[in-house]
């Protein structure tokens, strides 16, 4: 069964998930959720980057909700670093 989007009555709850977005080195940018495994898209700029990202958030939800499967909570576990190494 096929949803709409503009289907409310069980549409997922709102939500805020952390996105990481990584600048291409061939132009665009990679984004992707962590706590939402396997939720990833990209785009030519930030902004469509963000645009596809919530896109593929809403039908991954929508795919937890059709499989009986509660959505994620919160943002994952995101820590970023630097690090130095040596040639």
């Amino acid at each position: 069964m096929k949803r709409q989007r503009s289907d409310s009555r069980d549409a997922p709850a709102n939500r805020r998930y952390t996105v990481v977005l990584e600048q291409e080195p061939d132009g665009g940018y990679s984004v992707h959720i962590p706590a939402l495994p396997g939720c990833a898209s990209q785009g030519d700029t930030l902004e469509e980057a963000l645009a596809n990202i919530r896109e593929a958030a809403e039908l991954y939800l929508w795919s937890l909700m059709d499989d009986g499967l509660p959505a994620p909570e919160g943002n994952g576990h995101v820590v970023v670093r630097e690090i130095a190494l040596q040639a």
